[in-house]
């Protein structure tokens, strides 16, 4: 199946399904969906960091310090949390990513969604796929930090990468 033909729910403000629709027309239109956000880290600590490829529906090229997507049609925030992290890390036998906290994304520009946002330790070799990740590597945050100003990210992981160092007293797993 074609990832535009993907079927998602369409959720209110409060983030209730009203509706189904096929992923395309979901970005075409502008209508509010669920996606999920997880941060992995390797056994030192180091944040998975990687280039969206050229051929990605949403935020093509792009750098993303999250692995994640949509949530598909009755999947739960936490199933699809962990189906999304092994399919892009490429592994398999992920432990469950632990729930942070949840944001409303909205780009003034007609791209909102419901973002709920994990972490998860992958002390797995990694084989991300090549449909959805054209670089990778494990960094330091201090180099991530490093990277924000002259690197390209995708705006809804800033969103949420600013929101989870700002949670008071987070610390990530290291």
């Amino acid at each position: 199946m074609n990832a535009a033909d993907e079927i998602l729910d369409i959720v209110d403000e409060n983030d209730q399904v009203i509706g189904q629709s096929p992923r395309g027309e979901v970005y075409a239109l502008g209508l509010r969906h669920r996606a999920v956000f997880i941060q992995a880290r390797d056994a030192e600590g180091r944040i998975f960091v990687h280039r969206r490829t050229p051929t990605k529906l949403v935020f093509p090229s792009l750098y993303d310090m999250f692995v994640g997507g949509v949530v598909g049609a009755g999947e739960t925030y936490e199933d699809a949390a962990l189906r999304e992290a092994e399919e892009e890390l490429g592994v398999s036998g992920l432990p469950r990513p632990v729930p942070l906290f949840k944001f409303l994304y909205d780009n003034g520009a007609g791209q909102t969604w419901w973002s709920s946002v994990y972490e998860v330790r992958c002390e797995l070799p990694v084989d991300p796929q090549v449909e959805e990740v054209a670089w990778y590597d494990f960094l330091p945050e201090e180099e991530v930090e490093r990277h924000l100003a002259d690197w390209t990210w995708v705006p809804d992981g800033l969103v949420a990468y600013e929101r989870l160092k700002g949670l008071k007293g987070y610390r990530a797993q290291a």
